[in-house]
């Protein structure tokens, strides 16, 4: 199981447009990736489907922790077809995981910079965001994982980008999660009685 140690940064669409530029001429460009992902966000871990538009792929992952619990996450993920996503959030929703369900279309293109991806990107919960990344083999060390996040937080620093707290994480997700249950409440009390 691969080790995703990731990091992220909320900014404003003058930082985005900023870093792009930064990006494109001081990176290497991995391209646009855009994607429409149902997400599950479950009490420890967090569950994905993950429909790869730029691509024209598909995938489901399960990542063993969730944002704001460290920035190391054991990671397992599996390639399906794109024409198999609507079932495979019927599944995850005949299961029971569909109150936890959370869908959303982010906007994403992705560089690599001094050893660290980076996916900048723009999606309706997050507004403008950046995810840091380095994937680690499956049973790195803590030294290999202190090393990648170092890393992180110089190329960050060396971008002029404010990585997220992880008290800064806690506090989103959660502000976001009690959003979204609002919501869907909203949702259901307008739907007619049968």
């Amino acid at each position: 199981m691969a080790i995703e140690i990731e990091m992220r940064a909320r900014f404003t669409k003058d930082e985005h447009d900023q870093l792009v530029r930064r990006l494109e001429a001081e990176g290497e460009d991995l391209g646009p990736d855009d994607k429409h992902i149902y997400f599950y966000v479950l009490p420890e871990q967090l569950l994905k489907v993950t429909d790869n538009t730029a691509a024209g792929t598909a995938k489901i992952t399960l990542k063993g922790s969730r944002i704001g619990q460290g920035a190391a996450f054991a990671e397992t993920e599996f390639a399906i077809d794109r024409a198999d996503v609507p079932a495979a959030v019927r599944v995850f929703n005949g299961l029971g995981f569909e109150a936890s369900m959370h869908e959303a279309f982010n906007r994403r293109h992705n560089f690599r910079f001094n050893g660290v991806e980076i996916a900048v990107k723009w999606s309706e919960a997050w507004g403008y965001h950046a995810e840091f990344e380095i994937l680690l083999e499956d049973g790195a060390g803590e030294d290999a994982r202190a090393a990648a996040e170092s890393g992180i937080r110089s190329a960050a620093t060396q971008l002029g980008v404010s990585l997220m707290t992880e008290q800064e994480l806690v506090v989103f997700t959660a502000a976001f999660e009690k959003a979204e249950k609002e919501r869907k409440e909203r949702e259901q009390q307008a739907q007619p009685l049968r």
